[in-house]
């Protein structure tokens, strides 16, 4: 990431720019409020391979062995890899498939509403320091852009599918603070 970044036309400058077909348009007058933290590595746990990106844009066939009978139309708008490096595969003002079925708060559809990055990861293994400053670095310039208000994992807004970012993710080291405090 650059020193100073900027969002223009909803895509942060000085990152990798990948545009997946995995997205839609938000609600008219949807209010980006809330954040979603995931985990993807793919197979589980082996990094910076590529596989991410390629299942973000379409190039993993259902029945490959890599997602097995999970679903292939995803998407995020950010990832986070291990090294620290950022890619964006959707526009922020955009709907990105990242979140699927998913409730915060009473309001269903989170796609609809929310920013979902992902990190390179998996919900047992540390993630990386430079994972943590590069998030929190994002965090600060989206909250400059967006009116967030709120940070979940997506195992908050979909408790009975998921488990990411999981128990090795540390909340601590997450700086977000709002006028509604962190969710």
């Amino acid at each position: 990431m650059s020193q100073k970044q900027i969002i223009t036309n909803g895509w942060l400058s000085g990152c990798r720019h990948l545009h997946s077909p995995y997205y839609s348009n938000r609600s008219e007058n949807a209010e980006i409020a809330l954040l979603v933290i995931h985990n993807i590595s793919l197979p589980r746990g082996d990094f910076l391979n590529g596989n991410i990106s390629k299942l973000f844009l379409g190039y993993i066939e259902k029945d490959d062995a890599l997602v097995g009978n999970h679903p292939i139309e995803v998407s995020a708008h950010l990832l986070i890899n291990r090294l620290g490096e950022v890619t964006q595969f959707v526009s922020f003002d955009l709907k990105a498939w990242h979140a699927g079925l998913s409730e915060f708060e009473g309001r269903k559809n989170c796609n609809d509403f929310s920013i979902g990055i992902e990190l390179e990861g998996a919900d047992d293994i540390e993630y990386t320091d430079v994972q943590y400053r590069v998030l929190n670095g994002l965090i600060e310039i989206l909250k400059s852009h967006y009116p967030l208000r709120h940070i979940v994992g997506h195992s908050d807004i979909a408790p009975s599918r998921k488990t990411d970012p999981g128990p090795a993710f540390d909340w601590a080291r997450v700086n977000f603070t709002s006028d509604e405090g962190v969710s």
